[in-house]
C-alpha cells in the first residue's frame, strides 16, 4: 500500500489552510497571546497600589472565578502548570518510588512533575480518536501487571508485579483541549485504587458530558502559559473538590509557612509556587474573554473541517459528540502509514508557506531520561505521533467570519 503523500496533495493542503486564514497576514504563528480586555487596567491597579507579589485581591478573585468556572470547590493559583502538577501529586499522596501512569503522548512537563515528586512515570498508550489514555487497553494491561498487596491507609494497595513498586496514580491528559473518556477512567481507577490527577493544562473551558474537565479526579492542573487559551504570562492552578487536598496544596505552595503576624514558622520542606498578584490580574482580565474566545475557536475549527473535506488523505481531528472542546489547538491527521520523514516533509512545506504548524511532542519513552521507564505497548501513540500536525489556532483568526 502506498502511504506517501503526493506533492500535489501537500500543496493543496497549504492552499486550503491559507484560504481559511486572513488574507492580509503573511505569517501565522501556532497560537498567540491576545490582550483585548481590561488587562492594562487591572495590571495598572496592581502597580498603583503596590500589590504585585503573591498576596493581593486579584489572586483571590482569580482563584474563586477559576473554581466556579471549573466546577470545583477550590483553585490554588501557581507560578506555572508544572508546579501545579507537582503540588497536586504531593498533596494527594503520591510518594517517592511510586509508579504513576502517564501518557506517552503528552508534553514533557507531565512526566517531569512525576519525577519532581520522587515517583516513576509508567507510560501508557492513547486512543486514535481523542489522543487521550486508551482506557480499554489500559484495563487489559492492568490485569496483567497489577497484583493486590493488602490494605494501606487509603484502601487496597496494588503493585506492579514486574517492578514491585506501588501503582499509585494516573495522569489523564486532555490533549489539545479534547476531553478524554474520563468517566471510564474513573471507573478503572476505582478498581485499582489509583489516584486521578487530571492534566487539564490545555483544556480550560472544555467539558465531558456537560461537566468541566478538571473536576473528575482527586485533583487537576491548569496552565496559563503564553500559548494557552488564556494567559497570565506564566501561571497555573491546582483544582480539587477536597478540602484536605486544597489545604495541603496551598500550604506546600506557600513554603509551608504557618500563619503568624510576624514569625517565620515552617513545618516541612516546601515550595515557593504561588502566583503573583500582577499575573493574577492578567488572568482575571483574560478569564472575562474566555467564552468569546472559545466561540471564535469553534468557528475556526469548523472552517478547517469544511475546507479539508476537499483534501484527500488528510482529516481534521474532530471532537466526539459527548464532549465540548475549547479548541485550544486544531490538529490535522495524515493518512495511516505516514512515516515521520513524510510528516516532516509536510511540516516543511507548511512552514515555508508561513503556516507555523507543529508536530505533537516527542513521545515520552523516546526521550533519553525516560528510555528505561516501564511502559505498555505504545503502538497507537507511535502511529499518531507520525500523523498529527497542529495548525494555527489563535482565536482572532476567525474574527469577521459570518460564513461559518
Amino acid at each position: 500500500m502506498d502511504t506517501s503523500l503526493t506533492a500535489a496533495t501537500i500543496q493543496k493542503l497549504v492552499g486550503a489552510l491559507r484560504s481559511v486564514l486572513p488574507i492580509d497576514q503573511e505569517v501565522f504563528p501556532l497560537h498567540e497571546p491576545e490582550f483585548r480586555g481590561r488587562e492594562w487596567e487591572y495590571v495598572k491597579s496592581c502597580l498603583d497600589e503596590g500589590w504585585v507579589s503573591s498576596v493581593g485581591a486579584f489572586v483571590d478573585r482569580f482563584e474563586n472565578e477559576l473554581a466556579d468556572r471549573c466546577g470545583v470547590r477550590h483553585a490554588i493559583a501557581t507560578v506555572n502548570g508544572t508546579a501545579a502538577l507537582h503540588a497536586a501529586f504531593m498533596a494527594t499522596g503520591v510518594r517517592p518510588n511510586d509508579e504513576v501512569f502517564v501518557p506517552a503522548l503528552t508534553f514533557v512537563a507531565t512526566a517531569n512533575a512525576v519525577c519532581h515528586a520522587g515517583a516513576v512515570p509508567h507510560f501508557v498508550d492513547c486512543d486514535k480518536d481523542r489522543l487521550g489514555v486508551d482506557v480499554q487497553k489500559l484495563a487489559r494491561y492492568l490485569e496483567e501487571i497489577a497484583v493486590a498487596d493488602g490494605e494501606g491507609s487509603n484502601g487496597p494497595v496494588f503493585r506492579n508485579r514486574q517492578t514491585g513498586r506501588v501503582l499509585r496514580a494516573i495522569v489523564p491528559m486532555h490533549v489539545f483541549g479534547i476531553p478524554m473518556d474520563i468517566e471510564a477512567l474513573v471507573d478503572l481507577a476505582s478498581k485499582y485504587n489509583l489516584l486521578i490527577i487530571e492534566d487539564a493544562a490545555e483544556a480550560l473551558g472544555s467539558k465531558y458530558k456537560e461537566r468541566p474537565v478538571g473536576s473528575f479526579g482527586n485533583a487537576a492542573a491548569l496552565s496559563f502559559n503564553g500559548n494557552k487559551i488564556i494567559t497570565t504570562g506564566g501561571g497555573g492552578a491546582v483544582l480539587t473538590n477536597s478540602d484536605e487536598v486544597a489545604e495541603r496544596a496551598r500550604h506546600l505552595c506557600t513554603t509551608a509557612k504557618r500563619p503568624h503576624p510576624w514569625l517565620y514558622e515552617h513545618d516541612c520542606v516546601a515550595y515557593n509556587y504561588r502566583l503573583p498578584n500582577i499575573n493574577a490580574a492578567l488572568g482575571c482580565a483574560q478569564l472575562e474573554q474566555l467564552d468569546t474566545r472559545i466561540e471564535l475557536k469553534r468557528k475556526l475549527a469548523k472552517a478547517y473541517g469544511n475546507i479539508l473535506k476537499d483534501v484527500s488523505d488528510i482529516d481534521l481531528l474532530v471532537v466526539p459528540e459527548d464532549s465540548v472542546s475549547n479548541h485550544w489547538l486544531n490538529a490535522i491527521v495524515l493518512k495511516p502509514g505516514t512515516s515521520f520523514e513524510q510528516r516532516d516533509g509536510v511540516l516543511e512545506a507548511l512552514n515555508k508557506a508561513g503556516l507555523w504548524c507543529r508536530p505533537v511532542w516527542n513521545l515520552m519513552h523516546t526521550l533519553p531520561m525516560f528510555t528505561e521507564n516501564p511502559r505498555m505497548d505504545l503502538s497507537c501513540a507511535e502511529d499518531m505521533a507520525a500523523r498529527v500536525i497542529n495548525t494555527p489556532s489563535s482565536s482572532y483568526l476567525a474574527e469577521g467570519r459570518d460564513d461559518i
